[in-house]
């Protein structure tokens, strides 16, 4: 593709997504801030009254214990999305050809999972794929390394509450390995099989 081509495509991607009223893409982006803003309040309070350490930890250590709190729910959520998307739902499915090419569906869904990211990095990639509906498949594969952020965050954790030297630190370490084995190797493996599978229809322009 040319670059004169690149700016058309850029030029409509514009146009007819970020300029348009997309009801829910807007409210799910809320939604995520506001909920975001709602498991940091919980996860205070919470181990205010529940967590003894927390309590001894200073208060840069505390608030990212509960920005902790965020990054782990919102993994577990996007982790269970992207799960559903990539590997049950039928709605990417080759069997479903009369739906579109697969690099071009999505659902009200799928739309709403997206728009619950908190990345501020990934959040650039995310956001374009919710708008122009581009590759939500694939933006769902990626997603779906997130499975490996609940148990990173817990191993701070323990870190963080003296339990190093503990049993459950060393389950955590094994948990991260297979995890970081099967989500941000394995998997990408298969997307990048998915992709050679369907270039035909990766390489056909959206606009």
């Amino acid at each position: 593709m040319d670059i004169k081509s690149y700016k058309s495509h850029a030029e409509g991607f514009v146009k007819h997504f970020l300029l348009a009223d997309h009801f829910l893409p807007y409210t799910s982006v809320l939604a995520g801030i506001f909920l975001c803003k709602m498991v940091y309040d919980i996860t205070q309070s919470f181990s205010s009254i529940h967590i003894k350490s927390y309590s001894a930890l200073t208060k840069v250590e505390r608030t990212e214990w509960n920005n902790r709190g965020i990054s782990t729910l919102h993994a577990i959520f996007i982790s269970l999305m992207a799960l559903y998307f990539v590997f049950f739902s039928d709605l990417f499915s080759d069997q479903r050809s009369l739906q579109g090419l697969i690099v071009f569906r999505s659902s009200p869904l799928s739309s709403f999972g997206l728009g619950i990211f908190h990345h501020c990095l990934s959040g650039v990639a995310v956001a374009y794929s919710l708008f122009s509906g581009e590759a939500p498949l694939y933006t769902y594969m990626v997603l779906l390394s997130e499975v490996t952020t609940p148990e990173i965050n817990l191993r701070w954790y323990l870190d963080i509450s003296g339990l190093k030297r503990s049993k459950a630190y060393l389950i955590n370490g094994v948990a991260i390995f297979l995890a970081w084995l099967t989500a941000r190797i394995l998997l990408f493996v298969y997307m990048f099989y998915h992709v050679y599978v369907h270039y035909d229809q990766v390489t056909k322009p959206g606009l």
